[in-house]
């Protein structure tokens, strides 16, 4: 019995469903890993809760400072750097992203603030998180991050800013995505070897 091709709209439904699972999606045509409505989809999640935490100023105060990732781009230096150094940044600003997100999430869970609707968009965010990070895998980001010792002496170090509430922390889990991941995602795809 002969092995059989999946119809690409398979893969494309098997993608859909195994991306938010934080699952590796192997073997998926290159095509549906590099679509920006899959990274947008992620960058709405991060607006939408960031939308919803506006409205609760003093009641949605972090109680502590964490460190995230600065969002800002400077397009003229990271059309300059290099496509590794773009992946460290990348990779670097994603896994101190997930670390902060992880972090109000239990700053969440150990405070008097009502969980409900909160909990939900943590719990969209982790998941998101858990696919981009399979995401950059799939891209050959985390191979590019991983740089030899030499390299990572000229390496220029993540920049970071504060969150101290939960809408800061999703405005950058947002912006994050929407800037460099977008801009890392882009150049990967164009350049069809990742």
């Amino acid at each position: 019995m002969g092995a059989r091709e999946c119809p690409a709209w398979l893969w494309l439904l098997l993608s859909l469903l195994w991306l938010p699972l934080g699952l590796p999606v192997l073997g998926a045509p290159l095509h549906l890993i590099c679509d920006s409505g899959v990274l947008e989809r992620y960058a709405l999640e991060g607006k939408e809760a960031e939308n919803v935490t506006m409205g609760c100023a003093e009641s949605c105060s972090l109680n502590e400072n964490i460190t995230v990732p600065d969002t800002k781009v400077n397009f003229y230096a990271w059309k300059k750097m290099e496509f590794g150094q773009q992946a460290i940044d990348v990779w670097q600003g994603l896994t101190l992203l997930s670390d902060a997100v992880l972090r109000g999430q239990a700053l969440l869970a150990n405070s008097s603030q009502p969980r409900e609707p909160l909990q939900l968009h943590f719990d969209r965010a982790v998941r998101g998180l858990r696919s981009l990070t399979t995401l950059l895998r799939a891209l050959g980001a985390q191979k590019e991050a991983t740089t030899p010792p030499d390299a990572a002496l000229s390496a220029v170090p993540l920049r970071t800013i504060t969150a101290d509430t939960f809408s800061k922390l999703f405005q950058v889990y947002s912006n994050f995505i929407r800037g460099k991941l977008k801009l890392y995602a882009g150049e990967a795809c164009r350049t069809g070897d990742r």
